[in-house]
């Protein structure tokens, strides 16, 4: 059984963050939820956090994550290092299945199981069935309408990726921050 569960992508433009996921999961040919909630605030609200993959693993990771980010004080490279050194090094950690998107004001990360911490050079990040659809999408987006903010690219984005990809539907919920 192949579980396929969203599409998330992070627009960083503008002066804002924004960071979308559509709510379908999947499992193998049958849609088995349309409204998932695959993006959720942390840390007073200033940190969002996103995440393609197995459920019950993306859930165990922001449990985990939240506790760095309190632990460091919000510092988000830091708590994402630190996550990402415990994901690839803990045997229970090791087997989770997922990929966590997060962002604060400044900053947007991409953590792996395998230990990876990128920082996309231009603030966007797509992951999950059809990341790459809505990635390029955005990238599309801003070199054609710079003036748009974060939150409409993303939503666009978001809404492309939906025609394009069966794993992914337009139940779209965004988080932001700034302007």
């Amino acid at each position: 059984m192949k579980i396929r569960s969203t599409t998330i992508i992070c627009v960083r433009h503008n002066g804002q963050v924004a960071l979308a996921g559509d709510g379908q999961v999947t499992v193998d040919d049958t849609v088995m939820k349309s409204g998932a909630k695959k993006v959720r605030r942390m840390y007073n609200d200033q940190i969002i956090t996103g995440f393609a993959g197995a459920a019950a693993d993306a859930l165990t990771l922001f449990e985990r994550f939240e506790g760095k980010i309190e632990k460091y004080s919000g510092n988000l490279a830091r708590a994402a290092v630190e996550l990402a050194k415990d994901w690839r090094t803990d045997k229970f950690l090791q087997k989770l299945q997922a990929l966590l998107v997060v962002a604060d004001k400044d900053k947007t990360f991409l953590l792996s199981g395998s230990g990876d911490v990128f920082e996309p050079d231009d603030g966007l990040v797509g992951i999950g069935s059809g990341g790459s659809y809505a990635l390029a999408a955005a990238r599309a987006l801003i070199s054609e309408a710079p003036k748009m903010n974060a939150e409409k690219i993303a939503t666009k984005a978001l809404n492309i990726a939906a025609e394009i990809c069966v794993y992914t539907n337009k139940n779209i919920q965004v988080e932001v921050i700034g302007k």
